[in-house]
């Protein structure tokens, strides 16, 4: 389930409880439990806050990935990606322009070790745990552990008080919005075919996780 991609509507107020934004005081002892799982993690108060810091992370000349994400979008990532006005380069665009079969599947690999995986997830316990559902599993390996670098973005509306809380956002939420998004393009809907659960990642990887929680309701 790639659940962060279209501007669509809750469909009616159930879906109110899973947008609200918590106090600044649930988001900083959030942000401190993520710290103490090994997440590097960061409050801003704006979207606009949210594209800077994420820019400043990445070097240039480094190979990027996105993970379809409604919330990159929001921000104003996405549209910075196609304008082709950064030092980055860009794997979304050869494996989408890519028509050949084998070299697509050359792409593929290359992608799942890509040096900077962005995307977003589904949900963050105050406990600093973090949820991502997919269809596919196409970001799982490199938010799991390929890239050495993953980085997140997330409005605080998914900050939730445990896990069980967390995966009901998912289901009721997240995977109801995704859903009507795909009836809208003519698809049946979607499904949740994989969850990753990150309780934390370890110094020994290597590797840094950072998570930028925004005072927005961004994504789903």
């Amino acid at each position: 389930m790639s659940v962060e991609v279209a501007n669509v509507s809750p469909p009616s107020e159930t879906h109110d409880k899973w947008e609200r934004l918590p106090s600044e005081e649930t988001v900083h002892r959030t942000i401190s439990a993520l710290k103490s799982r090994g997440i590097n993690a960061e409050f801003v108060h704006s979207r606009q806050e949210a594209l800077e810091l994420v820019t400043g992370l990445i070097p240039p000349g480094v190979e990027l990935m996105m993970a379809s994400s409604r919330t990159l979008d929001e921000i104003g990532f996405l549209a910075l990606l196609k304008s082709g006005k950064h030092q980055w380069i860009n794997l979304n665009d050869l494996a989408s322009g890519e028509k050949d079969p084998a070299k697509r599947a050359e792409l593929r690999k290359r992608n799942v070790n890509v040096d900077y995986f962005l995307g977003s997830v589904h949900a963050i316990t105050e406990s600093g745990e973090t949820i991502v559902a997919s269809a596919s599993g196409s970001q799982i390996p490199s938010y799991a552990f390929t890239s050495k670098n993953v980085i997140w973005v997330a409005g605080t509306q998914k900050i939730v008080p445990n896990l069980e809380q967390g995966l009901r956002r998912v289901r009721e939420h997240s995977l109801d919005l995704e859903s009507a998004r795909m009836r809208s393009l003519g698809f049946p809907g979607s499904v949740i075919a994989k969850i990753l659960i990150v309780e934390r990642e370890l110094p020994q990887l290597g590797r840094k996780v950072s998570m930028i929680l925004v005072n927005e309701k961004l994504g789903f």
